[in-house]
């Protein structure tokens, strides 16, 4: 029997950039959030977060859950899906963006993609 986890290190990862874009510290972010510091430490340490915590932090974020729902049996198995089928409905649900500012970091972040890519 397959068991699904956290993707704990995303998730971390998502608050991080989160807290970043709001200049934040952690500690301002674990208030703003309504959780302990702690916890975001110890997700920082790649420990998993309890069910009311993870839906809390989810929740806050604006994310699906299942986002972060990892399936390791499936990982190995199931290529990557293209970063920009990935993030071009992100940026198109935003509302603070206009058409002309996802058009420009779609263009951009293409761009990086393909720069990376050769790269390899």
């Amino acid at each position: 029997m397959n068991r699904t986890s956290i993707d704990v290190g995303g998730l971390f990862a998502a608050l991080n950039a989160a807290r970043e874009a709001r200049g934040s510290s952690w500690r301002a972010l674990a208030k703003e959030i309504g959780v302990s510091p702690s916890l975001l430490s110890r997700l920082g340490n790649g420990l998993k977060p309890d069910a009311d915590s993870f839906a809390t932090l989810v929740s806050w974020l604006g994310l699906k859950a299942e986002q972060f729902f990892v399936d390791p049996a499936q990982q190995s198995d199931r290529p990557e899906p293209e970063l920009m089928a990935q993030l071009a409905p992100l940026l198109r649900a935003r509302h603070d963006l206009s058409k002309a500012d996802v058009d420009y970091l779609e263009e951009i972040i293409a761009a990086t993609v393909r720069r990376t890519q050769s790269n390899l």
